[in-house]
């Protein structure tokens, strides 16, 4: 598979950009920064360009293209690159669905796992633990901003707050594992590859929520071959083997 991921990304860039290699800056949000990480040698060796990468939530993201941040491919929910098109930031037309992931709940190594298989065990697990942390809904992190919205919907809220450990930005699983919180919210991908702690499992599917991440290529990028050819990267077989590793799901909706 990883022979089939060179061979399409070097032949996508030897056919659209036959001159020197080109210098790309790639924009990701939140869980899909390790995935990208991942896949770039691969896509680099095969290519000969080089990509820089910058990760954020995408609320900053968003704010920092609108404020006028140059970059050539940005990563971010598809909703988030529609409007960024709408405004001239990214070409029309060049969304392109990577993958989604839903969200988990995770505990500290060895530690006891509570029940969450249902609605009404994952309440009882939450009103339990001494201390919740999740992404501040402020700092425009998509789980955060639905595990917010969710306690409410679930007439919670009040009784957590005073227990929640908000992280802005980067791992929840960091709280975890140091012991700041006992039980942790976030989105699988971001929970599977940190040393420390343990996936307890999905969020029961009536309370589920997917993000999916799209791509999308700016409209001033100086190289759109080889913006699209890195796309073309990014959903090659190697990296639907690695979504699937990383706890998430090829394509979206």
């Amino acid at each position: 598979m990883k022979m089939l991921l060179l061979a399409t990304a070097l032949g996508a860039v030897l056919c659209t950009t036959a001159s020197e290699a080109a210098e790309l800056k790639l924009l990701t949000a939140g869980a899909f920064k390790s995935t990208v990480l991942a896949l770039l040698p691969d896509y680099e060796k095969a290519s000969g360009n080089k990509v820089t990468v910058e990760n954020d939530t995408a609320g900053a993201l968003m704010k920092r293209i609108q404020s006028g941040e140059t970059f050539d491919v940005v990563v971010m929910t598809p909703d988030g690159v529609d409007r960024l098109a709408g405004e001239g930031k990214v070409m029309a037309g060049s969304r392109t669905n990577l993958a989604r992931v839903g969200v988990g709940v995770m505990v500290k190594e060895d530690a006891a796992k509570p029940d969450i298989s249902t609605v009404e065990a994952f309440k009882k697990a939450v009103l339990d633990a001494k201390s919740i942390s999740f992404i501040d809904p402020s700092s425009g992190g998509s789980s955060g901003i639905y595990v917010e919205k969710l306690l409410e919907r679930l007439g919670i809220a009040d009784q957590v707050k005073p227990k929640e450990k908000l992280k802005s930005g980067g791992y929840v699983a960091d709280y975890i594992e140091s012991g700041q919180a006992e039980l942790g919210i976030h989105q699988i991908s971001e929970i599977l590859p940190h040393g420390g702690v343990t996936l307890v499992g999905p969020l029961p599917k009536e309370i589920q929520n997917y993000t999916v991440y799209a791509a999308g290529i700016a409209s001033a990028t100086k190289d759109a071959a080889a913006a699209k050819a890195l796309i073309a990267a990014l959903m090659g077989p190697s990296a639907q083997a690695l979504f699937k590793s990383k706890g998430m799901e090829p394509g979206g909706e």
